[in-house]
């Protein structure tokens, strides 16, 4: 099902102008939205960061038309679970790169479906040669110039692993292809700042605000590749698979994170209860 500009449409399939510039120039912004018993989870801060990259950029969109498509979509999820995709571009213009004037934007949302099987999936990372650029604001947004991830994602997979590990310029940690990144150092928990080239992602600041409930001390600092490779556990972070334990970097095997992933995961799964109202159908993992 897909709404566009306001209209629910059936099928995969929608009249859409061929000169709009997300389409022709990767302008605009999207956001990845889990939904839960019919309800988007974590809506706000979604919407809110989908809001501050649109003044970024510069994208004149309404925040009633955002919530618009999502009330419109959300309840129609199978069994009430699904992956809620909000697109919004700056709509038709000229030909150019000049942005026009009165830019309309297009809203677009999709509906797929969510599986429980994307938590705790175990990942194998593999640094890609393609590296993020902390100087190109596009790093620090959920812009629709996904190309370098794609790429980085194909190249991992070629070697092997599940998905990339990408640095950026300086050849510090940045994050996987679609998830951030963190490491257990004792009871110090690890992230890359994003005032580098690292998208601010909605699950990595749950994470970050409830570390402390959970005994860890979490940190946003410079990370290098040798440090997360000694680290104690590794662990990515996603809107739709919540948290998945890294079980290898570049064919080298990394210690059990499971049970640090799992702390988190419950905690991530007694906010889906207080936000959605309903117990994530995840079935009981076995013991690490």
């Amino acid at each position: 099902m897909i709404w566009l500009n306001g209209r629910l449409h059936q099928g995969t399939t929608v009249p859409f102008d061929v000169t709009d510039r997300g389409l022709l120039l990767a302008d605009g912004l999207f956001e990845t939205i889990a939904v839960f018993g019919g309800r988007p989870f974590r809506l706000a801060d979604h919407l809110d960061r989908l809001l501050r990259g649109a003044g970024v950029i510069g994208l004149p969109v309404e925040p009633a038309r955002l919530n618009e498509a999502v009330a419109a979509l959300a309840p129609h999820a199978a069994e009430g679970l699904g992956v809620l995709r909000l697109t919004v571009t700056r709509g038709a213009g000229p030909r150019g790169l000049a942005a026009p004037a009165q830019a309309l934007p297009t809203v677009l949302a999709t509906l797929a479906s969510w599986s429980p099987s994307l938590v705790m999936r175990p990942v194998r990372l593999a640094t890609s040669r393609i590296r993020r650029n902390a100087a190109s604001p596009s790093s620090r947004l959920k812009t629709l110039a996904y190309l370098d991830n794609v790429l980085g994602l194909e190249e991992a997979r070629r070697a092997g692993a599940d998905d990339a590990l990408f640095l950026d310029t300086a050849g510090l940690v940045a994050c996987a292809s679609a998830a951030n990144i963190f490491a257990l150092f004792g009871g110090r928990l690890v992230t890359p700042r994003v005032d580098g080239a690292v998208l601010p992602g909605i699950t990595r600041a749950v994470v970050l605000a409830t570390a402390a409930d959970l005994g860890l001390d979490a940190e946003e600092c410079p990370l290098t590749p040798a440090e997360l490779a000694e680290a104690d556990a590794v662990f990515l972070t996603n809107s739709a698979r919540l948290v998945c334990p890294v079980t290898a970097i570049d064919g080298r095997q990394m210690p059990a994170g499971d049970a640090v992933a799992r702390k988190v995961l419950a905690r991530l799964e007694a906010l889906v209860r207080d936000e959605c109202g309903v117990a994530l159908p995840i079935p009981d993992l076995p013991c690490a």
